[in-house]
């Protein structure tokens, strides 16, 4: 990491740091990502499918990992393992999110593969670990376009199935008494949550991308019960652990990952001690009236 000591003057330090390309990609990169995830994220929290997100970042591990043995990009291998995970867990129904025991032993077997293509792999697979843990650093004008061009598909789709996809996700039983195809948009939807997280991983890696994509979420439907509030709380705290993190990072030699999800791990902790103190002071109050009265 570049040795550049921190000042008051919050402007200055901005300018100095966006000099250098790299950290220009991963504020690019960074913020196009934040804004996915925190849409796709609050989606998966609505649906209670926070557990198949889960899984689906790790069966793209194996992915990337066989992707490096046969010496593809390994973006490629994680794209093709997560859409292909996606769409099998889509195709479980309504029951998918309940279906731990089934999605977990997949889990399980994906991780164990993805282990034995990266013992067979001779070189030292950089690129692979890499998917672990995130490398926003070291990202390149071509995967900015990349993410982006992705993003785009993600946010259009998003938006053609919004209506229907927010109806089945609060009450599925009744879209469905309604008409409305809750088999097939439970497949895009899982679809959106494959690209997403393929994305994502370039941020906080596989092992961390629930920090990104669920956890924004999870306080934002704390904070608010409307599905748009909700979202845009979601993707402003997305975006703001990314900022705070880059920036951070770009003066600590530690990982732009730890303070992502030191981050909103601290919000979520704020929130809920927040909470659990307003609900002991309502309920004070409502003792008090009650022997008042």
């Amino acid at each position: 990491m570049i040795d550049i000591s921190f000042s008051i003057n919050l402007f200055s330090d901005l300018q100095t740091m966006w000099q250098y390309d790299f950290m220009q990609h991963a504020f690019e990169a960074g913020t196009i990502v934040a804004i996915i995830a925190g849409i796709v994220g609050y989606f998966v929290v609505l649906r209670r499918s926070s557990f198949a997100a889960h899984a689906l970042s790790h069966i793209g591990f194996a992915g990337a990992a066989g992707a490096v043995l046969f010496g593809v990009d390994p973006i490629i291998g994680l794209l093709l393992f997560t859409s292909g995970g996606g769409i099998t867990i889509g195709l479980l129904g309504r029951r998918a999110a309940s279906r731990d025991i089934q999605i977990g032993t997949v889990l399980a077997f994906m991780l164990g593969l993805g282990v034995l293509f990266i013992s067979l792999y001779s070189g030292y697979a950089t690129e692979a670990y890499s998917i672990l843990f995130g490398e926003i650093l070291g990202i390149s004008t071509n995967d900015v376009l990349v993410t982006l061009v992705a993003s785009l598909v993600i946010l259009l789709l998003t938006a053609v199935v919004y209506r229907p996809l927010l109806f089945a996700s609060l009450d599925e039983d009744v879209a469905e008494a309604k008409g409305l195809p809750t088999l097939l948009l439970g497949v895009i939807f899982m679809i959106l949550v494959a690209v997403a997280t393929s994305i994502s991983v370039q941020v906080v890696g596989v092992l961390l991308i629930f920090a990104l994509m669920v956890t924004p979420a999870a306080i934002a439907q704390r904070l608010s019960k409307q599905p748009i509030h909700g979202i845009v709380i979601s993707v402003f705290i997305a975006l703001m652990a990314t900022w705070i993190g880059l920036f951070v990072s770009f003066y600590e030699p530690y990982p732009v990952s730890f303070f992502i999800t030191s981050i909103v791990f601290v919000i979520y902790l704020l929130t809920l001690i927040v909470q659990r103190i307003n609900t002991s002071l309502i309920s004070e109050r409502l003792f008090h009236f009650k022997n008042e009265g």
